[in-house]
């Protein structure tokens, strides 16, 4: 694979940006008359004159208390010292404004359903299921809840004023480079745009629609197999909560009655229920622009068959630390884009907040951080916080009412305009809610969503609080009204403590207590009849194990409480491995920590390996041919294999195509007639168990009509196959392949601007690795940190990217070597803007009031 050196890369953005982006936007977007956009003064190559930091620079701030300075360190990192928070905060939007703006508004537009404003309008689609969901109208409401002398409410419109401020003092040059391309000037922010961004952290976390794929599962296979497949607990458990007294993970007994044959209603049907899934998603136009903006879509698990992606963290208590102090490793995956979603601050406050971590850009929030005292960090529960409810309507194509009780409903409306870059209208649309939520019209009818997201919360003042913490109890005590989306939010602090909950708004519903299913929406029994009391959440304070991890599994042991949290839960080949590597080390240091964060093995290797080398082994009598032959080499290229998924492994590549092949043949059933795509997949848990059934009916192909296939048979064929592809794919010397040729990460522009991104970078990164990756390197580790808790906090970190979102600054993707070795830099914590001087120093704002 040819890779371009790095130097080059900015250079490259820059040659390719006018070009490229004037002939790819053209079409659709209104870019300006090219003299203009090449403009050497006014024009796109101006942006160059602000790639860097200058060395001093001075600001008036309207509204500012007092003197407020921002140092940068060696890394790009603002230290902001002020004298008040609102001070502080003001600063804070400033700074992220000069760095992050478009990102910004490109954030604000993706859930406000204002894209097409800016590329036209093939973002349409995107547009309409932004608005369809009713993120924005949340976000609206939450604003106008806060009382006018709210500390949230100042906070944050002192933040969008120093945003504002940087907005309206812009000279060209500072004008980001993507508005130049498109022809616009930034809009004027508003204080509400925060909640918007936590509109789009709630999309990408907690949005779940595959209640509607698992009823087209059950029209495939059955409703017995669908519950066996697509379970309510997983059938492996290394939950987050300990368990007191064990000491690996529990195994839990597993029947997978046979798939029914479906005749074409149900195949009708089940196409109809992938059809509406699709429609709720949105966003399905083929031609519509690449936007890579990582909280831009929901996250779509039961079709992706394993938990490719997915975060961990990790805290170990002094009793098992080498130095006596409490650790904490935090490791969130999300979507990689350039400029990366996270912003690294450090803010100081005298008398008050000194708090470090990572920022979202849009917002004063700092979810994932350290004080003087505290550290945190978060994971995804994958919690199940959305309903979908079939509603009986007066009108199939424009109702008015829908039918509760026996009784009719009025509708409530409202009318949705779209317009182009131009301002010329591109469409209207007619939203419709219930009580419920959103009411949409799909291949299965009007259905209507609930969501904890479009409910009233109080994220923000819960952040608020919590960075003050002196502890961990403390900090806890402060999330308590946290509420959306649901986060197993681990917390250590410099008395020895560590903790974890699994925080947030978690529905009681009615019968059975489940929500994997569609509900009947003509009857109010069908609602939710209340929520889970914070005491009652998956948590766990200094367990006597000493340590705690989360990798997204399922929170709870349903041995220990059996109350539906969700279901269909990502697989623990993570947690597996982390809490592998924690029992066994009663001396861990902040560098095991950081090697544990790419550690190269997978818990699910060495059971799917054995399982095919007890195939093998089993089918060597009977299999002589040169097929056989074949089989028994690929085997003993697999069996030299130190199950390692590092950069320069050859063995991971056909581990690799193994396991996409053993996938594909062992879940043919949810293949749909004419087409070429599973409508699910379940997850690796499944397959796993499968393992101790060599008869069982899902083995057999349905392909095979004549031979029935057992579970040896699929699994040397899958061996025999993946071996042959791979060398047809990379040639017969399995010498010359490499791991880190086939597993890269693809690091994109927000807009997917060709020179913009990075990619083709190799990862050491396998299936259920704790740096876990899917094929097209689209996600990945988004900030790792550790951080030691001892009489002064020592932390390390990074990020793949850059501060700044100019693509011409040297701060723009400075961080990807670090990040790509697996490798750490030392975060600078000045306590006194006097601490931070000399070579650690890179540039001094001084924000005055404004006479």
């Amino acid at each position: 694979m040819l890779r371009i050196p790095r130097a080059a890369t900015g250079t490259i953005a820059a040659l390719s940006l006018a070009g490229a982006l004037y002939v790819g936007f053209n079409p659709v977007a209104g870019v300006p008359p090219l003299g203009n956009l090449l403009d050497p003064v006014r024009g796109i190559w101006s942006v160059a004159r602000s790639a860097e930091l200058p060395r001093e620079q001075q600001v008036a701030l309207e509204g500012l208390g007092a003197r407020v300075e921002v140092r940068y360190d060696d890394r790009g990192v603002p230290h902001i010292f002020a004298a008040s928070d609102l001070d502080a905060f003001r600063a804070l939007g400033w700074v992220h404004a000069r760095d992050r703006l478009f990102q910004m508004e490109l954030t604000q537009r993706s859930v406000a359903g204002t894209l097409a404003e800016f590329v036209g309008a093939r973002a349409l689609p995107l547009d309409r299921a932004a608005r369809q969901r009713g993120l924005a109208a949340a976000a609206e409401a939450r604003w106008a809840a806060l009382a006018p002398g709210d500390p949230s409410r100042r906070i944050i419109t002192a933040y969008m004023e120093g945003v504002n401020d940087f907005v309206r003092a812009m000279r060209d040059e500072d004008v980001p480079a993507e508005y130049h391309l498109l022809g616009k000037r930034p809009r004027v922010f508003q204080p509400q745009d925060t909640y918007y961004l936590l509109g789009a952290m709630a999309l990408t976390l907690s949005y779940q629609d595959e209640e509607l794929t698992r009823g087209g599962v059950e029209e495939l296979v059955g409703t017995a197999a669908t519950e066996a497949l697509f379970p309510v607990d997983a059938p492996i458990q290394e939950p987050i909560q300990p368990v007191a007294g064990r000491t690996g993970p529990r195994y839990a007994a597993v029947r997978f009655p046979a798939p029914r044959l479906p005749d074409a209603k149900a195949i009708a049907e089940a196409r109809r229920f992938r059809d509406a899934a699709d429609q709720l998603a949105g966003g399905g136009d083929p031609g519509a622009p690449d936007v890579a903006l990582s909280l831009l879509g929901p996250s779509r698990a039961l079709t992706r068959g394993d938990a490719v992606v997915g975060s961990n963290n990790w805290a170990v208590a002094p009793a098992r630390s080498a130095n006596g102090h409490a650790l904490l490793s935090g490791d969130p995956h999300l979507q990689l884009t350039l400029p990366s979603i996270w912003y690294e601050v450090h803010v100081v406050v005298a008398g008050g907040i000194d708090m470090y971590g990572v920022s979202l850009p849009l917002s004063p929030i700092v979810p994932i951080g350290f004080n003087r005292d505290v550290a945190w960090t978060a994971t995804n529960t994958t919690a199940d916080v959305m309903d979908f409810y079939r509603e009986t309507v007066d009108d199939t194509l424009a109702p008015a009412r829908y039918r509760l009780d026996g009784a009719w409903k009025a509708i409530t409306t409202t009318v949705e305009e779209y317009r182009g870059p131009r301002g010329a209208l591109l469409a209207t649309d007619t939203l419709r809610r219930t009580h419920r939520g959103p009411l949409t019209r799909t291949a299965l009818g009007w259905l209507s969503m609930r969501w904890t997201s479009l409910e009233m919360s109080d994220e923000a003042g819960a952040f608020r609080e919590a960075i003050r913490a002196r502890s961990a109890e403390e900090w806890y005590r402060a999330m308590e009204r946290y509420r959306a989306p649901a986060q197993n939010f681990l917390v250590a602090d410099r008395g020895g403590h560590i903790g974890i909950r699994s925080t947030g708004r978690y529905p009681l519903r009615p019968g059975d207590g489940r929500g994997n299913h569609l509900f009947d929406g003509s009857t109010s029994a069908s609602d939710w009849t209340g929520e889970w009391k914070v005491t009652e959440y998956p948590q766990a304070m200094d367990p006597a194990q000493g340590y705690l991890a989360s990798d997204n599994q399922q929170p709870i042991d349903p041995a220990v409480q059996p109350r539906y949290l969700g279901w269909d839960w990502p697989t623990p080949w993570r947690a597996m491995r982390i809490n592998q590597i924690l029992r066994a080390d009663a001396g861990m240091t902040p560098e095991k920590m950081r090697l544990a964060q790419t550690d190269p093995r997978s818990a699910l290797t060495d059971l799917v390996v054995s399982a095919v080398r007890a195939a093998v082994t089993a089918r060597a009598t009977v299999d002589s041919t040169t097929a056989g032959t074949e089989t028994r080499a690929a085997m003993a290229f697999l069996d030299a294999w130190d199950r390692k998924f590092d950069i320069e492994s050859r063995g991971a590549v056909l581990y690799d195509a193994l396991l996409a092949e053993l996938t594909r043949r062992t879940w043919d059933e949810f293949v749909l007639p004419g087409e070429n795509r599973r409508v699910a997949t379940p997850n690796g848990m499944m397959l796993v168990r499968l393992f101790d059934d060599p008869q069982s009916a899902w083995w057999d192909d349905r392909g095979t009509p004549d031979t029935r296939e057992d579970r040896d048979a699929i699994l040397v064929a899958s061996l025999r196959e993946a071996w042959t592809a791979t060398r047809m794919r990379l040639g017969n010397d399995p010498g010359a392949w490499r791991w880190g040729a086939q597993r890269v990460a693809n690091i994109r522009h927000l807009l997917a601007l060709p020179g913009f991104g990075r990619e083709g970078i190799p990862m050491q990164s396998g299936p259920g690795t704790l740096s876990p990756s899917d094929g097209r390197g689209i996600h990945g580790a988004s900030w790792r940190f550790v951080v030691e808790l001892g009489d002064a906090i020592q932390a390390s970190g990074t990020y793949p990217g850059g501060q700044s979102g100019n693509p011409v600054s040297s701060r723009y993707a400075d961080r990807l070597p670090l990040w790509e070795k697996g490798e750490l830099a030392p975060l600078r914590i000045p306590h006194t803007a006097a601490e931070l001087t000399g070579s650690a120093l890179a540039s001094v704002l001084t924000f005055t009031p404004e006479p």
